[in-house]
């Protein structure tokens, strides 16, 4: 079972990968969503983006794939035509740091500890890719009239997931501490955790003003309401998968008997109800 699930996790970045390739990059176009405030998201293949322009510079949260990097810059620069200032990865992940290093050339990167650490540890990594500043629970940026506070939330998506709140605009982008209308990814060979996903996103969802608007890892813009449906759907599948675990069910049954007809339509080409109830299963077990 363990193996199964490894296999899920090592894969994750070349399903992702090969499935943009197949979609062919040069078809890839980037789309801008104004946010609020300063804010925006840039939506193209891979995890979303977000972005503060300011009348002093940008600021990228994210950068998904290397190939995408001039569309990317480009959407940038149609929002405010102004120097890249500050680069921040939610995660490490292929499709959130893909572009790193074009956009190292010309901003430091800002990430959690282990992030630099999952990175550096590929052995064909790009040094020129890596963050150069490093926190281990958060530290606060600020550009123009914006403040931007990072915050580590431990063993979520991964052991290295940041959140970035932008606090006049108040605005919050989750990275893949939320996969807005989809089952969500939970990298057990990163550090990632059930119950600790669940626990970060309930904590997120206490803290943060009631009336923010969100920005997800992957999926449609999105505020408060929405993260309360999406915590909720964790907790029940939890709990199923716990129940199903406590009557002696297998991973096939548990497969079989599904996550029920509430919840079906959330998955999707990465992470199918199949793969969301195999990471319950092996994780809760």
């Amino acid at each position: 079972m363990k193996k199964l699930i490894t296999g899920i996790a090592l894969s994750l970045s070349c399903l992702v990968a090969s499935s943009v390739q197949a979609a062919q990059f040069d078809e890839v176009k980037i789309k801008t969503h104004a946010v609020a405030g300063d804010v925006y998201m840039l939506e193209g293949a891979g995890g979303n983006i977000g972005v503060l322009a300011t009348a002093d510079g940008l600021l990228l949260v994210d950068d998904q794939f290397k190939p995408l990097a001039e569309r990317i810059e480009h959407a940038m620069v149609n929002i405010v035509n102004k120097p890249l200032k500050y680069i921040v990865n939610t995660h490490f992940h292929g499709d959130h740091t893909g572009s790193n290093s074009h956009f190292a050339n010309h901003a430091p990167i800002f990430a959690h500890t282990n992030v630099r650490k999952r990175l550096s540890s590929a052995e064909d990594h790009d040094h020129a890719a890596l963050p150069v500043v490093t926190y281990d629970d958060g530290i606060t940026i600020h550009l123009s009239d914006e403040t931007i506070a990072l915050s580590h939330y431990p063993s979520g998506h991964t052991d290295g997931d940041s959140v970035v709140f932008f606090k006049k605009a108040n605005v919050l982008h989750m990275g893949d501490l939320f996969f807005s209308g989809r089952f969500p990814f939970i990298d057990l060979k990163s550090g990632g955790s059930v119950k600790g996903y669940l626990a970060n996103v309930q904590s997120i969802a206490k803290t943060f003003p009631q009336d923010i608007k969100i920005i997800p890892g992957h999926g449609e813009l999105t505020d408060m309401n929405g993260l309360h449906d999406y915590i909720a759907m964790i907790d029940f599948s939890i709990k199923r998968v716990e129940q199903a675990i406590t009557k002696g069910l297998t991973l096939e049954q548990v497969i079989e008997q599904g996550i029920g007809d509430k919840y079906k339509s959330l998955t999707w080409n990465f992470i199918t109800e199949e793969k969301w109830l195999t990471t319950l299963y092996t994780d809760l077990k």
